[in-house]
């Protein structure tokens, strides 16, 4: 059985989270805390980054990108008509672009100060940087997002998902991202409602329901997180 090493509060375990739920894989999942660099994980990723995907067959595929272009090139003709990496050229390059949007941009605009400021900063030892959120980020982040959400608004007012008629990766990405800010209550859906939309189709997905159910301890999601209908 495959193994993914995650965090359930990573976007980037999430987006892996997704598309395994998607393609129909259910790995053993192992959480790995992003502040612990265990030696034992660092043995099998050096680079120490989440996630890491480890296949039934032992092969190890680290980091979100590869993961989704391993899965594409070993489960994507599975898929048919779904699949989550089309085979046009042109549409391939669109949903990597957007790919790229959410889990390099997203990520360092909005969802690392984010989780990190008021969730990872709660279990971290003050050696490695826990303590008291800096409110600066957190009000960076604040601001960025609204711009993130506006640009989905833009891409679904013109297409039927993020990269064109079919879901792809690129839906996965994005939603992995505004799920962990969605947690936190800090996504102002009430500014777009064709993101809203879009938002509410993708988490009413079988494969969103175990994101849905992660609790960080001692801090409860914002009243809608867990309700399809907003």
């Amino acid at each position: 059985m495959a193994t993914l090493h995650s965090y359930p509060f990573c976007p980037q375990s999430r987006f892996a989270r997704l598309a395994l739920a998607e393609l129909g894989v259910e790995p053993d999942l192992v959480e790995e805390k992003p502040w612990d660099r265990r030696v034992p994980y660092l043995e099998i990723n050096p680079a120490g980054n989440l996630p890491l995907l480890v296949d039934d067959n032992g092969l190890a595929v680290p980091g979100p990108r590869i993961i989704a272009d391993y899965l594409d090139e070993t489960r994507g003709e599975d898929m048919r008509d779904r699949r989550l990496l089309p085979q046009p050229l042109d549409a391939r390059i669109e949903v990597r672009r957007l790919i790229d949007w959410f889990l390099v941009k997203f990520h360092e605009e909005v969802t690392d100060y984010l989780a990190t400021e008021k969730i990872y900063k709660r279990f971290m030892p003050s050696d490695l940087g826990g303590g008291s959120p800096d409110m600066g980020a957190i009000r960076a982040a604040r601001t960025n997002v609204r711009y993130h959400l506006k640009y989905v608004g833009f891409l679904i007012s013109t297409r039927n998902w993020l990269a064109g008629d079919h879901m792809t990766y690129a839906d996965l990405a994005a939603a992995a991202h505004f799920s962990v800010v969605d947690y936190l209550g800090d996504v102002p859906w009430d500014e777009n409602e064709t993101a809203k939309h879009w938002y509410a189709r993708i988490k009413s997905r079988p494969s969103f329901r175990a994101l849905l159910t992660d609790r960080v301890p001692g801090m409860a999601p914002a009243d809608h997180y867990d309700n399809l209908d907003f």
